[in-house]
């Protein structure tokens, strides 16, 4: 009915959807270095950095989207307090890591920019990689 209103709209949700998506990554980024310096051996460590480092670059990737729709930059804040122990933060992990692959699926499906598509389907693969290590880690410490 009114095409302006429906773009308005669907670009509002991408926003609202954005700034919960690199608030998530935010708080990841700071768990993860706190359950990477948990970790029981440098084998685990190093994955868990790596997680890291992919955690960084969703979140620079959203942060970058994020300015170019709505010209100022994303304010981070934490959205849950990081595990105080290692089985804790591997469990809190696997689960964060679990929802998040489909939230940014659904972000992905219902973008309209075919970049902004392939950005949260690439990382709703790594997130989902991620889960796996995360579920490894967990088994393998129980």
């Amino acid at each position: 009915m009114y095409p302006y209103y429906y773009h308005y709209r669907q670009n509002e949700k991408l926003i609202n959807d954005l700034t919960t998506a690199i608030n998530g990554e935010y708080t990841a980024t700071q768990c993860y270095a706190r359950l990477a310096q948990m970790a029981p051996n440098a084998v685990q460590r190093d994955r868990i950095n790596e997680i890291l480092n992919d955690e960084k670059k969703h979140l620079q990737q959203f942060s970058q989207i994020y300015t170019s729709l709505t010209g100022r930059q994303p304010q981070l804040q934490m959205t849950e307090e990081c595990a105080v122990n290692y089985l804790a933060g591997l469990e809190a992990s696997l689960n964060d890591e679990q929802k998040t692959v489909d939230f940014y699926h659904e972000i992905a499906d219902g973008a309209t920019d075919q970049a902004i598509m392939r950005v949260f389907r690439r990382a709703a693969f790594d997130e989902q990689n991620h889960a796996v290590w995360f579920l490894y880690f967990l088994v393998k410490e129980k």
